[in-house]
């Protein structure tokens, strides 16, 4: 595979391939752009936060202008984690056949350069978060503190997948506070289910490494369950699904939250029948359903304030 190539679970024909030059594709796939699954595994907590607030406020739509900043800012955040993490995992990248072609690991990129983009990255973030309220400002630089530690965790603890549950789930408190100033009960709710939640998938993500991971010496929770991983993300998705169906009612949903949350249960649940920890590529493809699973829970909110609004 040459310097710089798409990673092997990387999505083909995306707009940065169709419109980016050749020599800024390297960079593309430093922030993922070939990998859009990430960013809206990002972005789904935010929406789900800011159409919960849109139930709990009596809007008829999550806030228009809310919504878009999230977008750029969840492009851009997780652009520059990527890049932070393969500056930080670059050695142990180049042992893992599925992470060997990563432009820093396989030196298509310098790590200088790499620095820069993640600055460039995270100003863009920057100027998205000056955006909202001094309370969603305050809270949103509290997640540096958890992103900047998850690259090490592999390397101490079985499970890496807790912290980065922790990171890819602050977006479930911004949007409640983007519009509020202030926290409560439906956010924490649902900041906890989607912990639960990325753990869960992310363990099915791992089960694609967990040869090269034992034989590099990192851990993650695919290798802690091996063949029990079935039952363990069971658990993890049912208790996601019970607290975000919680955060749901408290925030004001009916029954039209009541019928997309019971959608969202039956696609979790297919997720984990469908499961099989040999089958790297079936893996992958449940893995990224959750950005349908997103899509389904976030119309359940949706939904919901805009019939209550035009009821």
């Amino acid at each position: 595979m040459n310097a710089g190539s798409a990673t092997p679970d990387a999505q083909g024909n995306t707009l940065a391939e169709r419109l980016l030059p050749d020599r800024f594709m390297p960079y593309a796939r430093l922030a993922r752009w070939d990998r859009p699954i990430g960013w809206w595994l990002l972005l789904w907590p935010c929406w789900w936060s800011a159409a919960a607030a849109a139930v709990a406020s009596g809007a008829a739509i999550p806030n228009p202008w809310h919504m878009l900043l999230f977008l750029i800012g969840a492009v851009a955040m997780r652009g520059a984690g990527c890049t932070y993490n393969d500056i930080v995992d670059r050695d142990i990248d180049r042992q893992v056949e599925r992470t060997r072609a990563r432009p820093v690991a396989s030196g298509a990129i310098s790590v200088r350069a790499a620095q820069i983009f993640m600055v460039l990255q995270s100003l863009t973030g920057l100027a998205v978060l000056l955006q909202f309220n001094a309370f969603a400002i305050l809270l949103g630089m509290g997640s540096l503190a958890v992103v900047a530690i998850y690259p090490f965790m592999k390397r101490i603890t079985s499970w890496p997948q807790i912290v980065l549950g922790l990171a890819f789930s602050w977006g479930a408190l911004m949007g409640w506070a983007a519009v509020f100033g202030g926290l409560g009960w439906p956010p924490v709710l649902l900041y906890l289910g989607c912990v639960l939640w990325t753990i869960g998938y992310d363990t099915i993500y791992a089960h694609q490494d967990t040869e090269d991971d034992a034989i590099v010496g990192v851990k993650s929770t695919a290798l802690l369950f091996g063949r029990h991983t079935k039952p363990w993300v069971a658990g993890f998705y049912t208790g996601a699904w019970l607290l975000v169906s919680a955060a749901g009612f408290m925030a004001g949903g009916s029954i039209v939250f009541t019928i997309g949350i019971a959608a969202a249960g039956l696609h979790l649940a297919w997720q984990v029948h469908s499961i099989d920890i040999a089958n790297d590529a079936l893996c992958l493809r449940i893995f990224k359903s959750n950005r349908d699973l997103g899509a389904i829970v976030f119309a359940a909110f949706a939904l919901d304030a805009l019939t209550a609004f035009l009821v």
